[in-house]
């Protein structure tokens, strides 16, 4: 009996042919490339920290069309500096308080994914609050965290992210002699209030408020990038949200999880060859882009499993120095997935039992890529 269906024998077989065919897809895996290493070698000039995080800017805002590649880089730094600008204010009262860190934990979250599924600048909103989640987590596990010297180098790597991939795009695009192989978006338009969006963003941020008081009682690490997890995953097409948005979110989890899982295996593999080899950290580097942006462009059913598959590589083989390269982070990126989805499913699923008329969605479009 074969282990894999013809089916998918043939997609896998038609996806490897794509990846080593020149074409469109190609030039857009290796634009990604460029961008990633431009990114991190801006984010070292500026004396940015965290330099993995500007090769995430580079590598998800990259699109095909420079104008949306420009239009999203800005939605990301304005969305980053305002919710910097909310924690330089908040979060030095919250963090000394489980209550108030609790409070603000749940309404910027919720008020930042709403925006996300509702808002024309649906972008800035989703950084505001991951921004202001990150600044807030960040402090608590770590109280003597210097919160003005955070937020100035997490605005400087996502400037370094943005301006790699304009660079890259307007590049790509001149090179080409036209727009790049893919036809403009039109922009998202603005909707009124919705309930369904509002119910699904208040979700988030009851799970998001759930982590203060956890890390007071049993010490939880990683609670940063478990609220980036939970608001991630919670990005969903409003059409698809419903009465009950279980059935599409855990679909992202579970896709987050196994991508982080290969990722991080591909990852481990390469280190164990680098041996503190710089070269060999960046060449995997390259090979997981181009692997996950492939997955990304070519297999709409696991689209963010390929997206997820490349920010664990990253975050592995692209350390603020390569001499410290290790794979303690995308073990800590794999916590935060489960630590997230043990806070989120329970909300998500004691709605989805009592909600009414709901429906299961199965064949929900896939959402947005995001964090």
């Amino acid at each position: 009996m074969p282990l894999l269906s013809p089916a998918l024998t043939k997609t896998l077989n038609t996806e490897l042919r794509a990846l080593v065919t020149p074409g469109p897809r190609m030039a857009d895996e290796w634009a990604c490339v460029a961008s990633v290493l431009l990114a991190i070698v801006i984010a070292h000039a500026i004396g940015a920290e965290m330099v993995s995080w500007a090769a995430f800017s580079a590598f998800v805002l990259l699109k095909s069309d420079v104008a949306e590649t420009l239009v999203r880089g800005v939605m990301r730094i304005v969305g980053t500096a305002l919710g910097s600008g909310l924690a330089l204010l908040v979060v030095p009262y919250a963090a000394r308080s489980v209550p108030l860190a609790m409070v603000a934990a749940e309404v910027v979250g919720a008020v930042g994914l709403y925006g996300m599924l509702t808002a024309r600048r649906a972008y800035a909103w989703l950084l505001f609050g991951l921004t202001f989640e990150m600044i807030l987590f960040d402090k608590i596990e770590r109280p003597h965290l210097d919160t003005m010297h955070f937020a100035q180098t997490r605005l400087l790597e996502v400037v370094a992210g943005t301006v790699a991939c304009t660079l890259v795009s307007l590049t790509a695009g001149a090179l080409a002699g036209k727009r790049w192989w893919m036809d403009r978006k039109a922009p998202p338009e603005r909707m009124g209030w919705h309930p369904h969006a509002a119910r699904h963003a208040s979700q988030a941020g009851l799970a998001m408020a759930t982590l203060p008081l956890l890390h007071a009682l049993f010490d939880i690490p990683q609670m940063a990038q478990a609220a980036v997890t939970i608001m991630a995953v919670m990005i969903v097409p409003v059409a698809g949200i419903g009465a009950s948005g279980f059935v599409p979110v855990s679909r992202r989890l579970l896709h987050r999880a196994v991508g982080c899982l290969a990722g991080g295996a591909l990852a481990l593999v390469v280190l164990l060859a680098a041996q503190g080899s710089a070269p060999v950290l960046i060449l995997g580097t390259c090979i997981g882009i181009v692997i996950g942006r492939h997955i990304e462009n070519g297999m709409p059913k696991v689209t963010y499993l390929g997206l997820q598959f490349t920010l664990a590589v990253m975050v592995v083989l692209v350390p603020d120095s390569y001499a410290d390269a290790h794979i303690a982070p995308g073990l800590q990126r794999l916590l935060s997935v489960f630590i997230g989805m043990a806070v989120l499913e329970p909300v998500l699923l004691a709605w989805h039992f009592v909600a009414p008329g709901r429906r299961n969605r199965e064949a929900v479009p896939d959402a947005p890529n995001a964090e």
